[in-house]
């Protein structure tokens, strides 16, 4: 049965004095065919509004972009092979935390266009058991140029991604890197961690970064406060989060062309936020926090409003 699903939420940033409404609809389309055949889809419409130097109402542009649209084979129970426009499997930020719904601070990761431009080719991923007490994950692609085509984007690169996951320690630590094939021959690599601690409601994760146009990393803690004794009604549903996070620009001051979206001065930032569930699908945020760079220091907020959505596109027929 096709599933329509996916997130929608609006948010108002301030930065430096300067307030931005950013507005995103994201819907999912996963389509199954039979048991072995999955097609899967993700678009992005994003609006970003600003008020004129002038004065007078917000305005600005609506972006649309195709994030995904891949055909996925099943072919065992340790390999999928992936076929379309992906995710490029760099780090875990960009496939696992991107989504408004999941993200714990709605602001992106000063790192975030580090090796993670989309990839239209084909992809090899699985997972398998080294032993009872670590597993493999792992993802391998390679992608094409496709270039001039609005919101369909890609450079040519191939790369890769590996994972040990511990169960017992709820631990995973794992490493990427990439190869671009075209202009300015360049490797990039990166590192990532995450650990969910089994007495506590807490996860602690981090990634690290380099490449030809910069490096850095940022570190994120979440804490769900269901352990908290009064109001504990009020309590679980209420999450805090805090990130730390820097960036160095390239050797010689080289800056990343736009499509990178990489700050252009070496900068680090701290962030504090907050996360109330109103109800199952639908969280409201804010965080604030403050930026250091050559470019001057500014205090930087957020607050909005998140909503998860999940729609059945058929009935399921008799068994």
């Amino acid at each position: 049965m096709p599933i329509l699903s996916g997130t929608a939420g609006t948010f108002s940033f301030v930065k430096g004095g300067h307030n931005e409404i950013d507005t995103q609809l994201n819907p999912v389309l996963l389509v199954p065919l039979g048991d072995r055949w999955l097609v899967e889809s993700r678009g992005e419409f994003e609006g970003m509004f600003q008020r004129p130097p002038g004065g007078g109402p917000y305005g600005g542009p609506v972006e649309k972009h195709l994030d995904y649209a891949e055909v996925d084979y099943i072919a065992n129970s340790y390999v999928t092979v992936t076929a379309g426009r992906f995710l490029t499997p760099f780090g875990i930020f960009n496939e696992r935390l991107y989504p408004i719904w999941i993200r714990a601070l709605q602001s992106d990761p000063l790192i975030l266009g580090i090796g993670t431009e989309a990839s239209d080719g084909a992809m090899l991923r699985g997972g398998f058991a080294v032993n009872a007490k670590a597993n493999i994950n792992y993802a391998l692609y390679a992608s094409a140029a496709s270039i001039g085509v609005q919101g369909v984007e890609s450079e040519r690169h191939v790369g890769g991604r590996v994972g040990f996951f511990l169960p017992g320690p709820r631990l995973e630590v794992g490493g990427s890197w990439q190869r671009t094939l075209q202009g300015v021959r360049k490797n990039l690599f990166g590192f990532h961690a995450e650990w969910q601690p089994t007495r506590l409601p807490l996860t602690l994760r981090s990634e690290f970064a380099r490449s030809y146009y910069g490096s850095g990393y940022w570190t994120e803690g979440v804490y769900r406060l269901s352990q908290v004794h009064f109001w504990q009604k009020a309590m679980r549903r209420t999450e805090l989060a805090g990130r730390a996070q820097q960036f160095f620009t390239g050797a010689g001051g080289w800056v990343a062309s736009p499509q990178w979206n990489l700050p252009a001065w070496s900068t680090r930032e701290g962030e504090l936020g907050i996360n109330y569930f109103l109800r199952d699908g639908l969280k409201a945020t804010a965080s604030g926090g403050r930026q250091f760079s050559s470019a001057g220091n500014v205090n930087v907020w957020s607050v909005g409003i998140a909503y998860r959505f999940l729609v059945p596109l058929g009935s399921v027929g008799p068994q």
